[in-house]
């Protein structure tokens, strides 16, 4: 009776005490980043013991917490290799790596990795799970278009030094080199450190930029079609469900 009632305070969220658990986690979070941040402030490197308390407390709270979801998991193996599970693991193994580390500078990037904690947040949110199912059912379609991306960030790259490498000969050195000037138009944001100066190149460069409208919008356009279409599906369920109050009503 007490591992069920464990396991229903840990994993579902519509409890009383399962709510609270996730309250106290989401407050850990934030405070772990917020006193992460103050590490920073030269000025407050004379509190450094008080955060490194902190830090002791919270990773603690979150390995009991690895810990606990392992053990009431039905399928072990499938959690540590959940997208939450990585996360959580990545919440508390700087920590743990950074202790058996000589080398500060070492430290110093194993102590910077707890910004991954953040992602612990997106556990506790419906909405980002709704982003995660539109995901999923878009996937195939996403993989698709990233090949189809990759492969027009290279024919823009070889386009450009086609145009470009005579004019700019050290800006433009290689397909490689030009790789960065497409990637940055494609994206449409466009830094200026590297732009065409003839003519053929800044025609190129027109036609490039409007592909690139189609590189931002096409996923969005993806991901709200997946979100509208879950949408509809969950109005569809509670309007079947007779214990909810929707009620069809005709026209």
């Amino acid at each position: 009776m007490r591992f069920q009632k464990l396991k229903r305070i840990v994993e579902q969220q519509d409890t009383t005490a399962g709510k609270v658990f996730d309250l106290f986690l989401q407050t850990l979070i934030v405070l772990s980043l917020f006193a992460f941040s103050l590490e920073t402030i030269p000025e407050l490197s004379i509190y450094e013991d008080w955060f490194f308390r902190i830090e002791e407390f919270v990773v603690t709270i979150f390995t009991l917490e690895y810990i606990t979801r392992l053990i009431v998991a039905d399928k072990k193996l499938k959690f540590v290799f959940s997208l939450g599970g990585i996360v959580d693991l990545l919440a508390i193994a700087p920590f743990y790596i950074s202790k058996g580390i000589i080398d500060l500078r070492i430290i110093r990037i194993f102590r910077l990795m707890r910004v991954f904690r953040v992602l612990k947040l997106l556990r506790y949110s419906r909405a980002v799970r709704r982003f995660v199912h539109a995901f999923n059912s878009i996937k195939e379609e996403l993989i698709v278009f990233f090949i189809a991306t990759v492969f027009i960030l290279y024919l823009a790259s070889a386009g450009i030094y086609f145009f470009e490498h005579d004019a700019q000969p050290e800006q433009f050195k290689s397909i490689f080199h030009s790789m960065w000037w497409a990637l940055a138009t494609l994206t449409t944001v466009g830094y200026g450190d590297i732009y065409p100066v003839t003519f053929g190149g800044k025609l190129f460069t027109f036609v490039v930029l409007l592909i690139g409208l189609g590189v931002v919008s096409v996923p969005s356009a993806l991901l709200a079609s997946a979100l509208a279409h879950k949408d509809s599906l969950d109005i569809k369920s509670l309007s079947k469900d007779k214990r909810h109050p929707i009620v069809n009503k005709k026209d």
